[in-house]
């Protein structure tokens, strides 16, 4: 496959899974009304994704080993990361919870520049002002202090920062074959929702065929096969654009919450969350000029 045609097939696969995750939101709350409480149901998803993924994962085991420490565990942490964001649509409004999230460049630039010592350009301290701003009027839409007003948004929010960690260290450190990467993400996922669920909710009594079988797709087409996908894709496109064409889980989320489970946001939120989106795109702008300056 030509340069070209590999660029433009990792573009859809991209832009796929930010469609794709867009609409996670259901299945996840399909498990709740199943009678899969809380962290619950993304743990019982995740384990039907490590389980799929284990015969794949073995396979590549070896390349787990030596100078790759650091990545996998930026990769079991990137796992706990999406599973406080799954949980999230339990406790919180969709649409908050995913612009919440998409709050990453903001904390990826801070660590980026302070914690790494990269260099910063001018436009990114400029998104980091948007999406703080942004965060400040989403928070403070309904009165009160501009923090965090329900678990789902806290999850939202550390979700966010836990993941701009894990795609800084997955940055600077050696890549994992997308198979293995998938598996130790899901493993990671596996192991927060459960620590949560004992904690947030009573175990329930018994995993029926319904959930079992809910969990196995949901498990395997999200966390499986489109998180392996994405690491594909994420490698062979330049960060600017990837970013960029995962804007559309934001739309597809937002939209579908207010359509689907009809919750719309206020006239402020919206504002606050398209400053979080100006934010994100300003984030990863610079890089493609840098990269066409050297």
């Amino acid at each position: 496959m030509s340069v070209e045609r590999t660029t433009k097939f990792a573009s859809l696969i991209v832009i796929a899974t930010g469609i794709l995750w867009g609409f996670y939101w259901l299945p996840v709350r399909q498990m709740e009304a199943l009678g899969l409480a809380g962290p619950w149901g993304t743990a019982v998803i995740a384990a039907a994704s490590v389980a799929g993924l284990t015969p794949f994962a073995l396979r590549y085991w070896r390349a787990a080993t030596g100078p790759h420490r650091m990545t996998r565990w930026a990769l079991v942490m990137g796992g706990g990361a999406f599973a406080l964001y799954s949980i999230g649509f339990i406790y919180g409004r969709v649409a908050l919870v995913i612009l919440l999230f998409f709050l990453t460049p903001v904390w990826s630039t801070l660590i980026a520049r302070y914690v790494m010592g990269w260099h910063t350009p001018v436009l990114r301290y400029v998104a980091i002002g948007l999406g703080l701003c942004g965060l400040s009027l989403m928070l403070s839409a309904g009165g009160g202090a501009p923090v965090p007003k329900s678990l789902g948004e806290w999850f939202g929010l550390i979700s966010g920062v836990c993941w701009s960690v894990t795609t800084t260290v997955l940055r600077a450190k050696p890549a994992l074959p997308p198979v293995l990467a998938a598996w130790f993400f899901s493993l990671g996922a596996l192991a927060t929702a459960l620590c949560l669920a004992v904690v947030l909710e009573p175990m329930p009594d018994a995993v029926t065929p319904a959930q079992i079988g809910l969990a196995i797709g949901t498990g395997w087409i999200w966390w499986g096969v489109s998180i392996a996908g994405l690491l594909w894709a994420t490698a062979r496109l330049d960060p600017a654009r990837v970013g960029i064409l995962l804007m559309a889980e934001v739309l597809i989320g937002t939209a579908g919450a207010a359509l689907l489970a009809g919750e719309v946001l206020t006239p402020l939120e919206v504002f606050g969350g398209g400053l979080v989106v100006v934010a994100a795109v300003l984030e990863v702008w610079p890089q493609r000029a840098n990269v066409a300056k050297i």
